[in-house]
């Protein structure tokens, strides 16, 4: 498969042979989270954002399995990296009570792992003073340990805001607000106060703004006369910087604002959400860079291939076992393209290209006639567009699939586009053209 000539082809999909994949996935398989019957044939050609399902066709993917493979299929800005090492086996160890050398000097090993990935990641936060990291599988792990190390630090409630999503760890799962069905039955973390995530245009109507003795909604509660909330007893605010599950919504200016003035008005801890948002995707490395509000604590995953909590020396517990994980900073190879996939975009100017073709997205679809369309936001290439409706999201949704482009709804009745971060012109184009033919077809 040529990357430079590539194109969606689709005759059926699904297919016979998906349908039947599919049926017989399903015979073991818990329910989960299927968006559609889409199955990738992995000894099949696949390169940058295009890919091949069981059945033969070739297919558009914008959806960069969501944020989790920056750089889409079999990228040689990493794949040939990796195969120049001779991989050891196990990949796989207990992180937490082996440490793993890939050579000499620890500096710069012949064979990066979770040591220089946790360099990197402190370099990516320097200017935030954060240098520790305790490295874990997953995203909701990441979150987890954010959770954790903010209430070892002293305080037992926590903010939240709505339509966020943090991960389904019962902690986690505790500051989500984006769906009931993620948390209805479920035992929550006491102590959690959601307030309104204003990503309000000019005028403030969501809530945040108020004429209380703060001015906002968390001032407010934490205020020494007129609050609610000792801020003694509050021990992190959390958000995403661009709200992911939520609907792609990015944050007003004095919203962010407001946060950073109770932060250091009241030593509260931020926690920075980056697991969609973080590497680059936005066009900065973190989404929280475009703003004036400093973390405390980045969590990042996703496209790392780990999770990562992210913080100051002096929030992180000194005691030895108080955060600990079998498999925690243990997955050698994930490391390794964790630190692959930083170097990739650093050397490549990814984040200027994630700023360029995210322009593109914006400019090509300013002049179409788009039905139904209510608005199309986003930074970089974390792109959305919004539909008046879910159904007609879900429609436009099953046309682009039809065509051959993958994409992902989000929100109640938003569309997410998250193509790689090395997309090229040509793929970018073409990708607008079947979103174009595919909201049409559906007035």
């Amino acid at each position: 498969m040529d990357r430079a000539t590539a194109v969606p082809e689709v005759d059926a999909i699904p297919g016979e042979r998906a349908e039947r994949w599919v049926k017989h996935h399903h015979e073991h398989a818990a329910p989960s989270t299927y968006v559609y019957e889409f199955v990738w044939d992995v000894t099949e050609k696949a390169v940058g954002p295009f890919c091949t399902d069981v059945d033969g066709n070739v297919l558009l993917d914008f959806t960069s399995h969501v944020a989790a493979s920056p750089l889409g299929y079999n990228n040689p800005k990493i794949a040939n990296r990796i195969d120049a090492f001779d991989l050891p086996d196990p990949t796989k160890i207990a992180g937490q009570d082996f440490y793993v050398s890939g050579g000499w000097p620890p500096e710069d090993p012949e064979f990066p792992g979770p040591t220089q990935l946790m360099d990197r990641l402190a370099d990516a936060c320097e200017q935030y003073n954060l240098d520790r990291v305790f490295l874990s599988n997953s995203g909701a792990e990441a979150v987890e340990n954010a959770i954790k190390i903010c209430y070892a630090a002293g305080g037992h409630r926590a903010i939240t805001f709505d339509g966020a999503f943090h991960g389904r760890t019962l902690g986690a799962l505790s500051l989500n607000r984006s769906k009931a069905k993620h948390r209805k039955g479920f035992p929550e973390i006491p102590g959690v106060v959601s307030l309104p995530y204003c990503a309000c245009d000019g005028e403030c109507t969501c809530g945040w703004k108020t004429d209380g003795p703060g001015g906002n909604a968390l001032a407010d509660r934490l205020h020494p006369q007129r609050g609610v909330i000792d801020p003694e007893e509050l021990a992190f605010v959390i958000l995403e910087p661009i709200q992911g599950e939520g609907g792609y919504r990015i944050p007003n200016e004095e919203f962010l604002s407001d946060l950073a003035t109770v932060r250091e008005k009241y030593d509260v801890a931020i926690v920075a959400d980056e697991i969609q948002s973080g590497l680059g995707r936005t066009g900065e490395f973190w989404a929280v860079d475009h703003t004036d509000l400093t973390p405390d604590v980045i969590a990042s995953a996703k496209g790392l291939r780990v999770g990562a909590t992210i913080g100051r020396s002096d929030l992180f517990p000194e005691e030895t076992g108080r955060l600990s994980s079998t498999w925690g900073a243990g997955d050698v190879l994930a490391a390794l393209q964790g630190v692959l996939t930083i170097d990739a975009i650093r050397e490549h100017d990814l984040q200027d290209n994630a700023v360029r073709r995210g322009a593109q997205f914006h400019e090509l679809l300013a002049d179409a006639e788009l039905p139904g369309v209510v608005d199309v936001r986003g930074r970089g290439l974390m792109l959305a567009v919004e539909f008046d409706t879910a159904d007609r999201r879900e429609a436009v949704l099953r046309q682009a699939l039809e065509r051959g482009l993958l994409t992902l709804g989000c929100g109640h009745s938003t569309l997410r586009v998250l193509p790689p971060l090395d997309v090229t012109e040509r793929e970018l184009r073409l990708g607008v053209e079947l979103l174009v033919e595919s909201i049409r077809a559906t007035a």
